[in-house]
């Protein structure tokens, strides 16, 4: 795809949503259009009951290298850009459904922000990772909030207030990525690890998702109130009662 047509399009396979980065004439960094149109297709996941698992994926040389900067130079985005952006990304991170993406060649900026903003980070060694806002005199948008909660402060500090990028490898040691995979046959590895947490995704996966969300802000009484009630929704859910009934029979379960 080319332009500025919006370039994010949503693939469907049964409980599975794929979210396609398409843009790759510009790395698919994301224009004023392109973020609109992301925010729609991802309220419309978020909205669709039979989806379990989201992926997020880049094609061409990148993830995405984030806002565009052609755009942004010309006076073509303002700061009404932000607001629609975080939208999509909040939507992402508290979406019921699982979200994982791939990363390759590029993600910088925006396109990690939008990494950050998934469950779970699948990556190459050789991808480029950073947030390099500074070097635009911006600040990485709420990379800000959700950085630090995976790779500590001290770290966090050093890649934004530097600009500095880094490899997949070390982007796993710090505890930015989660799985590697190799550049030749990446698409299969990535399908393998999804197919893994597919096989994992219950609803009790799903319930702790959302108690994962808060982890760090709430004090333990209130953490454990909800807790209590997640568990009881889990406990009271066909895909427990089906995982009780596939252990009787020896078997893995079957989710709905």
């Amino acid at each position: 795809m080319t332009g500025d047509a919006p370039h994010p399009r949503l693939e469907r396979e049964g409980p599975l949503a794929r979210i396609v980065l398409d843009r790759t004439d510009r790395l698919n960094a994301f224009g004023l259009a392109a973020v609109h149109h992301l925010d729609h297709i991802v309220a419309e996941v978020a909205a669709d009951p039979d989806i379990r698992v989201v992926t997020m994926v880049g094609e061409g040389r990148a993830f995405s290298t984030g806002i565009d900067l052609k755009e942004l130079a010309a006076g073509d985005i303002d700061i009404g850009y932000h607001p629609v952006w975080e939208r999509a990304l909040r939507r992402l991170e508290t979406m019921e459904k699982v979200v994982i993406c791939l990363l390759h060649g590029h993600a910088l900026g925006g396109g990690l922000q939008l990494a950050l903003a998934a469950d779970i980070r699948v990556a190459t060694p050789t991808v480029r990772v950073g947030l390099p806002a500074i070097n635009e005199g911006l600040i990485p948008g709420l990379g800000t909030f959700r950085l630090a909660r995976y790779v500590g402060l001290g770290r966090a500090k050093r890649l934004i207030l530097s600009g500095e990028t880094i490899d997949g490898t070390k982007a796993q040691a710090i505890g930015l990525v989660d799985h590697l995979v190799p550049e030749e046959g990446m698409g299969s590895a990535f399908q393998a690890i999804v197919d893994r947490y597919a096989a994992a995704n219950s609803e009790g996966a799903r319930l702790s998702k959302a108690a994962l969300l808060d982890c760090f802000d709430a004090d333990f009484d209130r953490f454990f109130e909800r807790y209590l009630r997640l568990q009881d929704q889990a406990m009271n859910s066909a895909d427990f009662r089906e995982a009780m009934i596939a252990y009787r029979e020896g078997r893995p379960p079957r989710w709905g």
